[in-house]
């Protein structure tokens, strides 16, 4: 088990991002929502609005527009594209998200608190972010079947939060419904698997197919939304 304390991960501007990609198989960005009070649909496409509008509250609304105009900054970024207005994402049955044109990427987003955590990578992944103190242990601990930490003393309660953590993101790595991995034995032998402390706040554990891999988590500064010729202008 892989566990490392990350405090205050360094920031990265969207201009450096395409050197990261080069030099990373996968780059999780941390978001603060905080950061953005818009709430405007304009580069969401039909699909896009409809995957929101299931969202009742101003809360799960605004994850859900923040996280994906910065992930079509993101890949615009990556690949030149002239405007966000042209990147289309979707998700699938299970929720996982895809981006229009770009099916060799892989995406997964998390959400803890004010926090998103968008990764996008070159190889499968599944990511998983809580806040440290979010939940209970006795209400954790009713959902799993088996503990797979163990330390020399009683499990403690940073142990079952890493634990959830690690469930929710291998539902997402294999593309499955957390509740069909509920009350499930979780079986990590078939993938690689570590977790971060970050700012001795956050929980966040990542799953993927390959155990080489190199991995750059980093905090994403607020983007001008407003500024139309913003991609043009870091270009």
């Amino acid at each position: 088990m892989f566990i490392r304390y990350l405090n205050s991960p360094c920031q990265v501007s969207l201009k450096n991002i395409p050197h990261l990609w080069k030099q990373n198989n996968i780059l999780i960005l941390l978001v603060d929502l905080d950061n953005y009070n818009v709430l405007s649909t304009e580069y969401l496409d039909e699909t896009e609005k409809e995957e929101m509008d299931i969202f009742k509250t101003s809360y799960f609304k605004k994850r859900y527009i923040v996280s994906r105009k910065v992930l079509k900054y993101i890949i615009c970024c990556l690949f030149n594209e002239q405007s966000i207005s042209t990147i289309s994402t979707y998700k699938d049955e299970y929720g996982k998200v895809h981006v229009r044109g770009h099916e060799e990427l892989h995406i997964c987003l998390s959400y803890a608190g004010n926090i998103a955590s968008l990764a996008i990578s070159k190889i499968k992944l599944g990511i998983d972010i809580e806040l440290k103190k979010l939940f209970s242990p006795k209400k954790i601990s009713r959902y799993l079947h088996k503990p797979i930490l163990r330390t020399n003393d009683s499990e403690s309660d940073h142990d079952l939060i890493i634990v959830w953590t690690l469930r929710e993101a291998y539902s997402k790595f294999s593309n499955k419904s957390m509740l069909a991995n509920l009350n499930k034995e979780l079986d990590l032998s078939s993938v690689f698997h570590s977790s971060y402390i970050l700012n001795e706040k956050y929980i966040l554990s990542v799953i993927t197919c390959v155990d080489s891999h190199d991995l750059n988590i980093s905090f994403l500064p607020k983007i001008a939304f407003n500024n139309l010729n913003y991609i043009n202008y870091i270009n």
